[in-house]
């Protein structure tokens, strides 16, 4: 068997968007992934299937997996024929122990390379708006590792202007006294813990006097110097920065609303509250598709609905001609243009975006025949309803089903749990529905509405907004327009009105 290759890749700081472009394609094309332990976990969402990931720890004070241990790991990975990443948090280069491992890579004949990464002595610094170098104040910086204070020369580094330490949390009061040796007790120093994460604090002091909570700092990045006074004035103007919000999309469905409250500044979190699977059956969608001539009206409330409606379309050996007597109703301008990547023109959409304003605006449709593909169970019946009494016959057929998850994300339990959430989404009744029952199973319902205390409920609109009221007892944001766009936007109106 020929032998594999080994990438040392830098994960950067944070999750998939602190990821050069090399690293994110690497690891969409991973066979196996040893990454260390500080490694973003959000990272593991771009493998490909059947893509292994091991991780191997090393904390500090932690139970760990030896060097020794991770260079052998790679060399019988790679011999295997393996194509294996070694993800390390960070730069590799900076701290890593890129040399040992590389070493034994050789001693074995296997191929590797290395792709850097953003450096947390560079990034953490900079998220926490504290500046390296100053035209007048800091011409130069060095980064130091802490972990061994014995073996570095605090007379020489007392001389640089801004010290970065990384890995230096465990021996901070060492550091402090030796650097008040050579440098002023007023000197400033900032603690940046978890840099790049929701998770994200910093602290600000002086050599003398800055105080910490009793709590686990690692990982951290230290930052030594004058321009750790210029924090407050280099704190990003993004209209969400540091916010912390909370998405309950479908995984499916949430990448492009995620995506924009990121540009904005926030850290967003995902906790999906719907699984979007296919109906119990096609049968009744297959035998509509089968008699689509039969229909004078095709009504699509959805991106599930589209998707599944052409999927079992094209299934059947048709193309878009059988549709060419349909009129097509649609709700909103995301299912629009969504309908428009099919080729085809929504004959109806009402202004506000919702099932209601729909029937409002719908012409007469006294004696036709209207197809309705629509999610199997959970969904509303206004439209059935009204079209019925305007004395339409509606056909209506379950085209996919949207299930409750049945776990919530470690990441997402904690940031609730440590009431840091400052916004939790919702775009449909279920959502709420779903969020709630993830949570009653996880412990009784006073104690977690008591962690919602800091959080803004942000509703898509009316009908969610209700579902809010019932479940929380109250709404802090409501979309004006009825989108994720709108939802967006009134999020924003909220904190910087």
């Amino acid at each position: 068997m020929s032998k594999g290759f080994v990438y040392v890749v830098g994960a950067g700081v944070g999750g998939i968007g602190g990821l050069t472009v090399r690293a994110k394609e690497l690891l969409e094309t991973a066979e196996v992934v040893v990454a260390d332990d500080l490694v973003d976990g959000s990272l593991r969402t771009l493998i490909p299937p059947g893509c292994s990931w091991q991780t191997v720890g090393k904390r500090g004070g932690k139970p760990s997996v030896s060097q020794t241990e991770i260079n052998e790991m790679l060399v019988a990975l790679a011999s295997s024929g393996k194509t294996v990443i070694r993800l390390k948090s960070g730069d590799p280069w900076v701290f890593g122990r890129v040399g040992q491992e590389i070493a034994a890579l050789q001693a074995h004949n296997i191929g590797w390379a290395v792709i850097p990464g953003l450096s947390s002595a560079l990034i953490s610094p900079l998220l926490a708006g504290i500046p390296l170098t100053d035209t007048d104040r800091s011409a130069c910086f060095v980064v130091a590792t802490g972990h061994d204070p014995d073996r570095l020369p605090w007379q020489a580094l007392a001389a640089i202007p801004t010290l970065v330490i990384l890995m230096g949390t465990r021996c901070l009061d060492d550091i402090r006294s030796r650097l008040q040796v050579y440098r002023s007790p007023t000197t400033p120093i900032a603690v940046i813990h978890r840099a790049g994460t929701w998770q994200q604090r910093v602290w600000t002091g002086t050599l003398a006097d800055l105080s910490l909570p009793n709590i686990d700092l690692s990982p951290a990045v230290i930052v030594i110097g004058e321009t750790v006074n210029d924090r407050s004035l280099f704190i990003s103007s993004l209209p969400l920065a540091d916010k912390k919000i909370l998405v309950t999309r479908a995984a499916s469905q949430s990448s492009e609303f995620v995506q924009d409250l990121e540009r904005l500044g926030a850290y967003v979190l995902e906790m999906p509250t719907l699984e979007i699977t296919p109906p119990s059956s096609w049968e009744a969608l297959d035998r509509a598709i089968g008699e689509i001539d039969r229909y004078d009206w095709l009504i699509l409330t959805s991106a599930n609905a589209i998707e599944s409606f052409f999927n079992r379309l094209f299934l059947q050996g048709k193309d878009l001609r059988v549709l060419y007597r349909l009129k097509i109703a649609v709700v909103g301008n995301k299912t629009k243009e969504i309908l428009q990547t099919y080729g085809l023109i929504a004959d109806l959409v009402p202004p506000n975006f919702v099932a209601d304003s729909l029937v409002e605006v719908f012409p007469d449709v006294k004696g036709q025949i209207i197809l309705f593909p629509r999610v199997e169970s959970g969904g509303r019946d206004v439209l059935i309803k009204e079209l019925t009494a305007k004395g339409a016959t509606i056909d209506s057929v379950p085209a996919y089903e949207s299930a409750c998850p049945q776990t919530i994300p470690p990441a997402v339990l904690a940031a609730l749990e440590q009431k840091a959430i400052d916004v939790i989404t919702f775009a449909s009744s279920k959502t709420v529905l779903h969020f709630a029952q993830l949570l009653d199973k996880i412990t009784d319902r006073s104690t977690w509405q008591d962690w919602l205390q800091n959080a803004k409920i942000a509703s898509i609109g009316p009908q969610t907004s209700r579902t809010c009221q019932e479940i929380f007892q109250r709404v802090d944001i409501e979309a004006e327009e009825f989108t994720l766009a709108g939802l967006q936007k009134a999020i924003v109106a909220h904190f910087q009105p």
